[in-house]
């Protein structure tokens, strides 16, 4: 009889021994709490090599911390100076708006005070026929005279107010002299005849006083 074939035999390995590591923090036979040195188990609890490591690793772990804190103190700079400078557009662009509002008021006000002047100059012929006509006596009693009141008391209400008298001092800012003469009996130059009455607006002249005057001969 022949044998069959042999089984290839398996190569023997030694087994690792089993460690146990006791990673109590009591002392089971003290009950006092284990200190890391008096463990050679725990790693850093005794030998150079395990001290050495820990402390790399305290220095790795510092370098890390300082690197975190430069991180985030660049970022907190970078953070205030945009917020500076979007303050500083915010404070801009307010300043623009104040003074495009000021600017659009003083706008709204000179024209409405030239388009107010433009239509009291339009006006000024009828009132100097309105003038004429009280001077003549025509408005007396009629109801013309009651339409003439109201509407030089509507136009007052926008500042239009008329001058011009005679014995009034001649004021070359306010009069245009058409006529002149002289005499002794005055002391200065005065007006002695209102030809057209004279308007403003305010300060504002709308149409000098056109008078003759007289003045010391």
């Amino acid at each position: 009889m022949t044998a069959g074939p042999q089984q290839p035999q398996q190569p023997q390995h030694p087994e690792e021994p089993v460690v146990v590591r006791d990673r109590r923090r009591l002392d089971p036979e003290t009950g006092e709490v284990r200190s890391p040195a008096a463990d050679p188990q725990v790693p850093g609890a005794g030998g150079a090599p395990a001290g050495a490591d820990g402390l790399e690793q305290d220095e790795a772990a510092e370098r890390a911390d300082e690197q975190g804190v430069a991180d985030v103190t660049d970022e907190l700079a970078a953070s205030l100076a945009l917020a500076e400078e979007r303050l500083g557009d915010l404070q801009r662009l307010q300043a623009e708006y104040v003074n495009y509002r000021r600017r659009v008021d003083r706008d709204r006000d000179v024209a409405r005070a030239s388009a107010t002047t433009s239509l009291l100059e339009a006006l000024l012929p009828v009132l100097d026929d309105v003038e004429l006509a009280r001077q003549h006596g025509d408005l007396e009693g009629g109801p013309f005279a009651s339409i003439s009141d109201k509407l030089e008391a509507a136009l007052g209400r926008f500042g239009l107010s008329r001058y011009g008298q005679v014995g009034e001092v001649f004021d070359p800012s306010v009069h245009e002299a058409l006529m002149h003469a002289e005499s002794a009996e005055v002391a200065e130059t005065l007006v002695t005849t209102v030809l057209q009455p004279g308007y403003k607006v305010g300060e504002k002249v709308l149409r000098p006083a056109r008078v003759a005057v007289t003045s010391p001969a």
